[in-house]
Order: structure tokens, then sequence, then C-alpha cells
């Protein structure tokens, strides 16, 4: 069976991408949950970590003795070794702009990642507006995704990013945490479409998961000091 190894469901936006991948999906996996606890060189997260991935981060998806890291790297392995989900688009151009969008959100986005580390468990909507309003980087960001999330649900008419549930919708499903929990103002449109994500048994899953966790990691939490 695939193992994968992810960090805190409420914090771990990167792990929750293949995870709710493989639960939606329907794929078979054993959990390893790794707690963060420090990312230093001697903390027990790097060790355990470590063993699995000499660069020391989460998400990883073991099978049959391979290791596979970066949420990338595990999706197209998953889409390869299981073609009958079509985790990818089945039209040459959908799946071309479904990696597109997926390797922008990879690469990019980091003011909205910085400044909105995801926190399923929190309601965050004044650190938010304060967000909103001295950061212009995160407004630009959050209005590339209105408007890459608007012409995808337009030309392939929902009720996900390319119709049916995908790579893409996995990928982007922390990014729907984040303006959710911060309530970053988005057009009516994006709400509906991130409240059918947060529906998905699998974005559900996690979430009442992470919901259930009650761990309290300070470094992951810049706007409180306790729960």
């Amino acid at each position: 069976m695939l193992k994968l190894y992810i960090g805190n469901k409420n914090y771990s936006s990167w792990s929750m991408r293949p995870w709710v991948l493989l639960k939606q999906a329907g794929i078979p996996f054993e959990e390893v949950m790794v707690k963060f606890d420090s990312f230093g060189a001697d903390s027990e997260f790097k060790r355990v970590i470590g063993e699995v991935n000499p660069g020391g981060r989460v998400p990883v998806l073991a099978d049959d003795g391979l290791a596979v890291w970066d949420t990338l790297a595990i999706a197209e392995y998953l889409a390869e070794k299981f073609p009958d989900k079509a985790l990818w688009p089945k039209d040459r151009k959908a799946r071309a702009r479904a990696r597109s969008v997926c390797a922008e959100m990879h690469s990019g986005f980091a003011a909205l990642r910085n400044h909105c580390p995801m926190n399923i468990e929190a309601s965050l909507a004044q650190a938010g507006a304060i967000v909103w309003r001295d950061q212009p980087a995160v407004r630009a960001d959050v209005q590339r995704i209105v408007a890459m999330w608007t012409e995808l649900l337009e030309q392939h008419k929902g009720p996900m990013l390319f119709g049916e549930f995908g790579i893409a919708d996995a990928y982007f499903a922390p990014v729907c945490m984040r303006i959710r929990n911060y309530s970053l103002p988005v057009p009516g449109h994006v709400t509906d479409y991130i409240r059918r994500v947060c529906a998905l048994p699998g974005v559900k899953a996690w979430m009442d998961d992470a919901l259930a966790e009650r761990d309290f990691v300070a470094m992951d939490e810049p706007y409180r000091t306790t729960r």
C-alpha cells in the first residue's frame, strides 16, 4: 500500500494537497503523521522525515521502496500509476493548462503564503482585514487567483476548475482554506467554488482531522500567542 508522510493537518498546506488527492480519488494509502516540533537540524521532525526524504520536508509518498517528494512530483506519479482515475484532464490542452496553474501555485503567490499561513482551526478575519489593508502584494495574489478560477470555471462549466475534481482542485484546496479563514474579499462565484471544495469528502475529512488535532505550534501561529 502507498504510504504518505505528512505534517500537522491544521498547518501543513503542502501535505494537504496529495492527501486530499488520494482520498478524494479513492486511492488507498497509509497515513504517517510526523508532527511539527521545529525545523532545526536536530528536531524530531527532521530526524524522522530525513530517513525518507533527504530534503527533510513533507509530504513524501513511499511506494514499494521508492520515495517521491515534492507535491508536483507526487501528483505526476499518481497520475501515471492510476491512469483510470483521470487526475489530470483528458483533453491535451486542458491538461497543459492544469499543469500550468499548478506550477504557478507551486512557485508563486509568496505574499499570500507568507502573510496568511494556513490555519484551518482559526478564525482570522481581523488579521485578514489588516493584511488586506497593508499588503498590496496579497491583494495582487488574490486578484490573480480570482481571475484564474473565474476563467477556468466559466470555460469548463464547473463545479470544479476543470469540470470534475482533479489535481488542480487538490492543489488549490489550501488556498480555499486561506481565503475562507482570513475572510479575504472575493466575488460570490469564487466563494461558491470554495464552498464546493470544502464540501468534497476528501477535503472535509482533512478539515475534520485538522480540527481534532488541538496542537498549538507557535511558529505557525503568527497572529496568536496561545490557543
